[in-house]
């Protein structure tokens, strides 16, 4: 293969541009739908994309016509947000590393939700949605599952050190208020209803998701983006045991197939 030019270097640094741009889309954007077309179409465009993704401390996940080029932080990455400076953001009731993963359990269960089926994290046509209600309900009754079958089992009531980490913090998530409003009648995002629409939200300013409806409804549908970086999350541990609970039906998260909905 032949080394691109310096025109080819600036192109492919742009295409990753873009990529940084969650609400960048090819299909809005002309430039952007040509430089995805050239990055399926030329190995050595798509090598120099990844190369300089990569000196970035970026992997490109995928680059598709619905989706851009999607990029994901490698460890220690400029770009890399870490759940501990995502959760310091919010206000503590719990000891740090339980509040880290009260506000991770909040973002598990948003992926869970949102594509429950191994066929529908596999169909690139299927979008699924979400609601603040639907997302911690979800988790309130993975909460009681939990709590039962570790009475099952003979459990104490508090953790025991050898009890997976996940158990800890659905015990703490079960804990926490479900709705609590502060002074001035917003909801405080210290319920867990609170954190899951903080967590929505985020998403949404990422590209992540789609807030359907008038601005402050609660119900949220996936981008091709989102299922692309969820993919990644299934091959998790903490993912798999959420799934295999049962407590994440099929029809709960109110997917559909895009066909039948042009907008998306």
């Amino acid at each position: 293969m032949s080394r691109p030019d310096v025109s080819d270097t600036e192109q492919a640094a742009r295409l990753v541009g873009l990529g940084l741009r969650g609400r960048q889309a090819p299909d809005r954007d002309l430039v952007y739908r040509d430089l995805v077309l050239r990055y399926q179409q030329d190995e050595v465009f798509a090598a120099s994309v990844s190369a300089i993704a990569d000196g970035l401390g970026l992997t490109v996940l995928d680059v598709t016509r619905r989706s851009g080029i999607v990029l994901a932080a490698q460890a220690g990455s400029a770009f890399e947000i870490r759940i501990d400076e995502y959760a310091r953001q919010a206000k503590h009731r719990e000891r740090p590393d339980t509040e880290k993963l009260l506000h991770g359990i909040a973002h598990l269960a948003v992926a869970a939700l949102s594509f429950p089926r191994p066929d529908d994290l596999a169909n690139d046509q299927y979008v699924g949605r979400v609601s603040v209600e639907s997302v911690d309900l979800v988790v309130r009754e993975t909460c009681r599952l939990l709590e039962e079958r570790a009475n099952r089992d003979s459990v104490n009531a508090d953790p025991s050190a050898e009890e997976p980490e996940l158990e800890r913090a659905w015990r703490a998530y079960q804990r926490r208020h479900e709705v609590a409003s502060t002074k001035d009648n917003r909801r405080n995002s210290d319920s867990t209803r609170g954190m899951v629409s903080r967590a929505l939200r985020w998403l949404v300013e990422r590209g992540l998701l789609q807030a359907m409806g008038e601005e402050g409804d609660e119900a949220f549908r996936t981008t091709s983006r989102y299922q692309i970086h969820v993919r990644q999350l299934a091959s998790q541990a903490a993912f798999r045991e959420l799934l295999d609970l049962g407590v994440v039906p099929p029809s709960t998260g109110g997917g559909l197939d895009i066909a039948t909905d042009p907008q998306i």
